[in-house]
């Protein structure tokens, strides 16, 4: 784990997260080293700072853009408003609910990605599910080299990620090279679903994951025998859960398990664990639509997978990284351990000799991935290879 801020675990995990995202080195610095002190302060003012500086960089990226796309250098631009993208929602994540412009700056964080991606002509398009009479916004990355139906991943995020987070990355990129889909998804209690449209998580993911499933087989470029389920971090929750009660999913994969979240909250009143965002418990509270901590901890009592995990009945790859500080590595044992009715079961452990040893390889995604790329590929009926030319 690179750790530029030695005593800042959650400043770290957001550094490397951007890092992960495809942010430069030089950037990190530039941003990073008038930080040293502020490291150091309260949440509030710290996370305030954080804002600042990264905000300045994204500022100089757009410009800098400006200037090219005014001289029809597009692909050029699309990268760098991607990069700026990265940085605007690197520092969204720090800010507390409620906390003055964060709102706006997640708007401008949207509207930088979806320009970005459109001027470099990337593989990516932002889609819209019906849900609840509302949507649940996603990106959709098609398969390459496929003639027909494809197979396809619908992918979760965790407490605090978003679907840009989760395409940049990697996953999608590296499904699309081996012939699979995706299907990167805000759902209740994350990214556009809680921000903007107040749709907070529920611990019955199938209410939701169904929809998606509906939506995903009226597409004509998708196989619908062939619709996986990935999740990352409390994804580790949502994905078996959905996949165990939606019977229509073909595999499951966690990148990161968690298997009993309400005793990991328990741990984290104890002080045990790190935290992954400042201003956790009231991070929380609007994620779960608790108005206390008393009624959070009354729903956390729901997020667990005993008694569900035996449900599943398709191939499933659970993953989790050796050194992981926030959820422990016998959470993501006991998943594999119930997985009994699975006719293809797999526990990967990450460590050091193939990086990706921290929370679902936050230090390093790029071996993971490509791991749970091959895995979805061999199991959906992608490709491991590229064809002898």
């Amino acid at each position: 784990m690179f750790k530029y801020f030695p005593a800042n675990y959650v400043w770290n995990l957001s550094v490397d997260l951007a890092i992960e995202m495809g942010a430069r080195i030089g950037e990190i610095e530039a941003m990073c080293a008038p930080l040293k002190e502020a490291a150091h302060q309260p949440d509030a003012a710290a996370s305030l700072a954080f804002r600042q500086s990264w905000e300045r960089m994204a500022d100089q990226l757009c410009e800098l853009a400006a200037e090219d796309e005014a001289r029809g250098r597009l692909i050029s631009a699309g990268d760098k408003l991607g990069r700026a993208a990265t940085y605007l929602i690197t520092a969204e994540r720090l800010q507390g609910h409620g906390a003055a412009g964060r709102e706006a700056l997640y708007r401008r964080f949207l509207d930088t990605f979806v320009r970005g991606i459109a001027l470099a002509g990337e593989n990516c398009e932002r889609v819209e599910i019906p849900y609840e009479g509302g949507v649940l916004a996603g990106l959709y990355v098609r398969a390459q080299g496929v003639q027909g139906r494809a197979p396809v991943l619908l992918q979760l995020n965790g407490l605090d990620s978003t679907k840009e987070m989760k395409y940049r990355v990697g996953l999608p990129h590296w499904l699309a090279q081996r012939g699979i889909s995706s299907l990167v998804l805000d759902q209740p209690g994350t990214g556009e679903a809680l921000r903007l449209h107040g749709m907070t998580a529920r611990f019955d993911a199938e209410h939701w994951a169904s929809r998606v499933v509906d939506w995903l087989e009226a597409r004509e470029d998708i196989d619908p025998q062939r619709i996986g389920c990935e999740g990352v971090s409390l994804g580790g929750y949502y994905c078996p859960r959905a996949v165990a009660f939606e019977p229509r999913f073909a595999c499951g994969v966690v990148w990161g398990a968690n298997h009993d979240w309400r005793d990991v909250q328990k741990r984290r009143l104890e002080k045990e664990g790190s935290f992954p965002v400042p201003h956790y418990w009231e991070h929380v509270r609007w994620v779960w639509g608790a108005k206390d901590m008393d009624d959070f901890m009354r729903i956390a009592e729901q997020v667990h997978l005993d008694g569900v995990v035996e449900r599943i009945r398709v191939p499933f790859l659970v993953t989790h990284g050796q050194k992981d500080s926030q959820i422990p590595l016998k959470w993501a044992e006991r998943t594999y351990e119930q997985l009994v009715n699975s006719p293809k079961r797999e526990l990967k452990v990450f460590t050091d000799r193939e990086g990706g040893a921290q929370h679902s390889s936050f230090d390093n995604s790029a071996n993971a991935g490509a791991y749970i790329a091959d895995w979805v590929a061999e199991t959906l009926g992608g490709r491991t290879a590229v064809a002898a030319r």
